[in-house]
C-alpha cells in the first residue's frame, strides 16, 4: 500500500455536465478539500503553451495516458494529495477503472466512488450555458467528447459507483441530496 493522511478519498465520477462541479463546490463550502483531475490536464495543457480548448485538452489527456499508462492522470493527481491533511478528500473527475485501482493501490485509506448521472440532453444544455473554454460548442463536439470519455472507461466507473445520484431535477433538489450525502459521510468518517 501507499500513503494518505485522509481516512476516506471520494472519487467523483460523471459525464461532462452531470453536476460534478456543483458537488465539488458544495464540498469546499463544507470544508472538504477537492482536487480536480481536469485541472491537472488544464495545467499540463497550459504548461505546453496550448489554448485550453476541448480538442487540446483531449489531445493532452490522451498523450499523458499513452506516455504514463491509463492511470496517468491519477498518478499526477496523487502528487497533489500529498499536501492535504484532512479526514476526507474528494478527487473530482476520475475517468477509468485503472485510475480507481491506482488510487486504491497507492492510498492507505478507504476509497469510495460517488457518481453523478444526467441525460445527454440535460448535460449538453448545461455545458452550453456554462461556456468553459474546453466545453463543447455543438452537439457533434458534445457527442465526440462523450465517446472519448466512454472510451477511457468512464461508463465502467459510473456503473461500479458506491453511491449514485441522478441529477435531472431542480438544482435545489440536487444540492439538498448531495449536501445530505456529504453530511452523512462527514459524520461517519470524521467524528
Amino acid at each position: 500500500m501507499g500513503w494518505s493522511m485522509a481516512k476516506l478519498v471520494i472519487l467523483l465520477a460523471g459525464m461532462p455536465g452531470a453536476g460534478k462541479s456543483v458537488v465539488s463546490s458544495l464540498a469546499k463550502d463544507m470544508g472538504i478539500p477537492v482536487v480536480s483531475m481536469g485541472d491537472i490536464v488544464r495545467e499540463e495543457t497550459e504548461r505546453r503553451g496550448l489554448e485550453p480548448s476541448m480538442a487540446n485538452m483531449l489531445r493532452v489527456a490522451d498523450e499523458l495516458r499513452r506516455v504514463y499508462g491509463p492511470h496517468a492522470i491519477a498518478l499526477l493527481t496523487l502528487k497533489k494529495l500529498r499536501d492535504i491533511s484532512t479526514c476526507i478528500i474528494i478527487v473530482d473527475g476520475v475517468r477509468s477503472i485503472e485510475e480507481v485501482e491506482y488510487f486504491k493501490q497507492n492510498l492507505d485509506c478507504e476509497v469510495m466512488i460517488l457518481a453523478i448521472h444526467a441525460s445527454p440532453r440535460t448535460r449538453f444544455e448545461r455545458l452550453i450555458k456554462r461556456g468553459r473554454p474546453d466545453d463543447p460548442k455543438s452537439w457533434d463536439e458534445f457527442r465526440k467528447r462523450d465517446m472519448k470519455e466512454l472510451a477511457w472507461g468512464l461508463g465502467n466507473v459510473i456503473a461500479l459507483a458506491d453511491i449514485m445520484v441522478v441529477n435531472e431535477g431542480k438544482l435545489e433538489e440536487f444540492i439538498s441530496t448531495v449536501r445530505n450525502i456529504l453530511r452523512q459521510v462527514l459524520r461517519q468518517w470524521c467524528t
